[in-house]
């Protein structure tokens, strides 16, 4: 198989706190690092100290002989500010944030802190549910597919993800709004009736989504099972009730729009999503 470029992610981010879970977080960022060959920029917000720093050093060391490859910055300040800035300021690619469900920070963290990030950053956001000290495979990815510009990019890009992260399955979903059926069921007929619009539906958005794997290089496809599933309901919530019935590793989201209109939309989903965190997240810009 001919060698697959690492271009999606360059440069990764990851911003981490003193907390029981800073090896784990570290571990995760050291191992995407490797997959997408990329460097790695760990961001401290908080006081500098010689034990936080004799900490990471330890956690890190091993890692990389190329000083290049590893960069730990320090700053005070706002943790949203502190780390969009640093990544725009260093052209991150990547950003990695995790937590441990259930952790009294999870909400705090995970809920406010990544929701702002996720919406201010310039460049894709990883929100790690489970981040493990140890390798968690990555075998099945789940990526929606709505009707959307920035859509037919990101279904590109997850495949990229795909090869690089191992993974054996990709499902393309493609989330249909319950008011586009437009048919309120009463009786047998009615009932025939909702049945053959959402099968309509469902045609029409499996097509559209052929059109964009289409478009898709050979190479990047190669040793990946491709599905996709066309699924009733309320955007957003469908799909991550879909990544967490299935067990998917990884759900790949489009990231939010800027647009006022368009951004309160994408609120609710990622309200949904960010409120449950079926699994672990990727916002892809």
């Amino acid at each position: 198989m001919n060698e697959l470029p690492h271009h999606k992610f360059n440069t990764i981010l990851i911003g981490v706190a003193f907390s029981p879970n800073l090896k784990n977080n570290i571990f995760e960022a050291m191992r995407m690092v490797d997959f997408f060959d990329s460097k790695m920029i760990i961001v401290h917000v908080g006081e500098k100290t010689n034990e936080k720093e004799d900490n990471i050093k330890k956690l890190i060391s091993g890692f990389s002989d190329d000083d290049e490859k590893v960069n730990v910055i320090w700053k005070q300040g706002d943790p949203v500010t502190v780390i969009i800035e640093t990544a725009r300021e260093n052209n991150a690619d990547l950003i990695m944030l995790g937590a441990i469900p259930r952790e009294d920070f999870l909400k705090f963290y995970i809920g406010s802190i990544a929701r702002k990030i996720t919406r201010n950053a310039h460049c894709s956001v990883l929100l790690l549910i489970k981040p493990s000290e140890d390798l968690r495979p990555c075998n099945h990815i789940v990526v929606n597919g709505l009707k959307d510009e920035a859509t037919q990019k990101t279904i590109l890009d997850s495949f990229e993800v795909a090869q690089n992260l191992g993974a054996q399955k990709l499902t393309i979903v493609e989330e249909i709004s319950r008011q586009e059926v437009k048919v309120i069921v009463e009786d047998d007929q009615s009932l025939l009736k909702d049945t053959l619009i959402k099968e309509q539906l469902a045609q029409k958005e499996d097509l559209r989504v052929q059109h964009i794997l289409n478009d898709v290089p050979e190479d990047l496809k190669t040793g990946i099972l491709i599905k996709t599933q066309s699924i009733f309901g309320k955007r957003g919530y469908s799909i991550g009730h879909y990544a967490k019935v299935v067990a998917a590793d990884l759900l790949i989201m489009n990231a939010p729009k800027r647009t006022t209109f368009l951004d309160r939309i994408f609120l609710h989903d990622l309200e949904y999503i960010l409120s449950e965190l079926p699994t672990d997240v990727l916002i892809m810009r």
